[in-house]
């Protein structure tokens, strides 16, 4: 595609030309230095596309399979292994550096900025079929972790090419300009991407708005300062491609709210109520309309069952009150549901709400739906909610301030709330708790998950809190709340045992009980209380290690 070029002179310093020999100087429509400078801005924003495309993987993959660690750990490795391939591909391009490094541009914006849409589309449709469908989106993200890395990779080969045959120097410098460059733009773009693509347009549009940047500025630094390098034939390939291209995100682009939309239905189903973006998480609501229970989900992840809520609830928050509980904090609940049990006993003074989503909080006291399954307990003067870090708020809370604590957070197997079930967190816990009072914990489903389990029984014994350890639920083909992203995948399998796990903790060993002055539970009685301990204590696992904020154990 290059057309040949007169030998270098004599003397000159040594070219990275292609395997022909060294290159002649560029012909240029402008000054060399002005040619440099246009050359390290493509690098610029290149770089910054190319970590884009990688954070944005990174964090779809975290929202749709879950575990934020495993899935950054496959993505990164997986990227950093592929570049490596990218760059030795790319030696074969040398000779073709301006139409390769077009060539590549172009495939990088479309592959990059449909990736989101494509591996969103594959959860949807079929991630929760089971068999191999249900690993789909997890086989796209290790494929398009190659498939950007690869081209990311062979970005660097072919951009070397070209600065240096924009103005000659030695390889030293012209390696420190080009990477000078490149690390700027992985700055802007890791910025961006959570401080303005994500918050401003979410994970589709940014990703589709990065590839079309990436592809005009990738056209736009071969077309226009390296043309005179390309024939006819090549100039013309290359803007039909780079048209095609920009097409495709500019019609993805416009179609993106309505591929949303159908995607939700296709994870949710038909009856989605609400779905908005409170800026920490997506929370949808499902049913609540013709006699359908109504659902929680919390990105992706179902937190209230509306047809077993209850039965949750009351064993989360019922044996807590079996003492004094004049003031009470929950930790998460910003669904109400905690508060609502609280506010059931007479007594209580005071009950603050400590929810790292305000938005949440805000839905689920004007949702007339949700607001409904709650009892209107946002409407309880008695109730405050506290938004913020909770290791932060907790550090600067008075010693003894609470009666009851209630820590209605996700599993702890989901990595966002780890250190919530960590050591040092218990210890705040403990620092806040009055000398009589009680900690009650989610722990996750004992039943299918038991070493989690009891290593958050280890962790609160290691703080101070020795516990005591019991089970609520039966036979279902559903998950348990915060268990499982997606609806749908949970209805793939046979009916597995599912248990919500429990621990009630104080300074020393509590019995669980039932506060007789609180009106009637719906589903726990002390009979199934006292059945659920033995049922609990039989999956006991002894000797593990205590989970704390540099060693987690989940």
């Amino acid at each position: 595609m290059i057309e040949p070029h007169a030998p270098a002179p004599p003397g000159s310093p040594p070219s990275w030309g292609g395997p022909c020999g060294p290159e002649a100087p560029a012909r240029l429509p402008v000054r060399p230095a002005v040619g440099r400078f246009l050359v390290l801005a493509g690098v610029f924003v290149c770089a910054a596309c190319g970590l884009v495309y990688e954070l944005e993987l990174v964090a779809l993959a975290s929202y749709l399979i879950g575990d934020s660690v495993t899935q950054a750990s496959v993505v990164l490795s997986v990227m950093v292994f592929a570049m490596g391939l990218g760059s030795l591909a790319a030696k074969r391009l040398r000779g073709l550096a301006a139409a390769g490094f077009g060539a590549l541009e172009a495939a990088l914006a479309l592959v990059g900025g449909s990736s989101a849409m494509l591996l969103y589309a594959v959860f949807a449709w079929t991630g929760g079929w089971g068999g191999l469908w249900a690993d789909g989106p997890r086989i796209l993200l290790v494929a398009f972790s190659l498939a950007i890395g690869v081209l990311i990779g062979a970005e660097v080969p072919l951009l070397m090419e070209l600065i240096q045959r924009v103005r000659r120097q030695d390889p030293g410098g012209a390696v420190a300009d080009l990477f000078a460059a490149d690390y700027v733009g992985a700055l802007v773009g890791g910025l961006a991407f959570p401080f303005v693509l994500l918050p401003f347009l979410g994970q589709l549009t940014g990703a589709l708005l990065t590839g079309t940047v990436n592809a005009v500025v990738g056209a736009a630094l071969v077309l226009g300062l390296f043309r005179r390098d390309l024939t006819r034939r090549a100039r013309w390939l290359l803007l039909t491609a780079n048209a095609v291209v920009l097409a495709l995100l500019a019609t993805a682009t416009v179609l993106a709210d309505d591929f949303e939309r159908a995607a939700r239905h296709a994870v949710y189903g038909q009856d989605v109520r609400v779905a908005v973006r409170t800026g920490v998480q997506e929370v949808v609501l499902t049913g609540d309309a013709d006699g359908r229970p109504l659902d929680l989900f919390l990105d992706g992840r179902l937190r209230v069952r509306g047809s077993d809520e209850r039965s949750y609830h009351e064993a989360l928050v019922r044996p807590a009150m079996g003492g004094p509980h004049a003031r009470v904090l929950i930790l998460g609940g910003g669904d109400g549901l905690a508060a609502r049990e609280v506010l059931r006993h007479p007594g209580v003074r005071r009950v603050d709400v400590l929810e790292a989503d305000p938005g949440l909080a805000r839905l689920a006291r004007h949702d007339p739906g949700l607001s409904t399954l709650n009892e209107h307990a946002y409407g309880d003067a008695r109730v405050r909610v506290l938004s913020g870090d909770a290791f932060h708020r907790l550090r600067a809370t008075p010693s003894a301030t609470y009666d009851v604590v209630i820590s209605d957070l996700p599993d702890p197997g989901v990595t966002a709330s780890t250190k919530l079930y960590s050591q040092e967190f218990y210890g705040l816990l403990g620092r806040v708790l009055a000398p009589d009072g009680r900690l009650a914990v989610h722990a996750g489903p004992v039943d299918a998950r038991p070493r989690a389990f009891w290593t958050v029984d280890a962790t609160l014994r290691a703080a101070g809190l020795p516990a005591v350890a019991y089970r609520v639920g039966a036979r279902d083909t559903g998950p348990g709340p915060g268990s499982v992203p997606g609806p749908r995948r949970a209805a793939a399998g046979p009916p597995a045992p599912r248990g919500w796990g429990f621990l009630l903790a104080a300074r020393t060993a509590p019995a669980p009980r039932l506060d007789p002055a609180a009106p009637r539970p719906h589903s726990l009685t002390p009979d199934s209380l006292a059945r659920g301990v033995r049922e609990a204590a039989r999956t006991r696992m002894a000797g593990l290690p205590p989970s704390t904020l540099v060693h987690s154990r989940f």
